[in-house]
């Protein structure tokens, strides 16, 4: 391995990292309500959000697989694929509770930007851990899938 061969994966984790931020941000700007309750239940009960996560995610994954195996050919391909990012990108979008929720410890006085900043910052660095990534994103998962499916005091209810 080479120097370029070392630059060229430094440059693909520093870019996906920088990706996770700003997926976060996007999803902090878009859904605020959304990211907050994901950080109150990520403060409260972060461990059956994960056990919640881990519950949606094995369903999914298996779901994936079985029609990548099923239907053959690209079609298959794609479909399992898009299944599994569909998935990551929704416990992206839930573990932006966590970074929100890290910035917030980090910088109480400042602007939900800059705390999303620099929690997301921290958790991305988080993420180069091979254990805390994926159990962060199986809080994010759980958190997200019990905030839209809790019904909160406000809310109008449907007929």
């Amino acid at each position: 391995m080479n120097l370029a061969d070392v630059s060229t994966v430094v440059l693909v984790i520093v870019a996906l990292q920088l990706v996770f931020v700003a997926w976060w941000l996007a999803v902090a700007g878009l859904f605020p309500r959304v990211v907050e309750g994901c950080a109150e239940v990520l403060g409260s009960a972060p461990i059956a959000s994960a056990l919640l996560g881990l519950a949606c995610a094995v369903p999914l994954i298996v779901a994936a697989l079985a029609i990548g195996k099923a239907v053959p050919g690209a079609a298959g391909n794609l479909a399992r694929v898009a299944i599994l990012l569909a998935t990551v990108f929704v416990a992206l979008s839930g573990t932006a509770g966590l970074a929100w929720r890290i910035g917030r410890g980090l910088d109480e006085a400042g602007s939900s930007l800059r705390r999303m900043l620099r929690g997301g910052v921290v958790l991305a660095l988080i993420y180069l851990t091979i254990v805390w990534g994926p159990l962060t994103l199986l809080a994010g998962l759980g958190a997200i899938v019990r905030v839209w499916f809790t019904r909160r005091p406000g809310a109008v209810s449907q007929p």
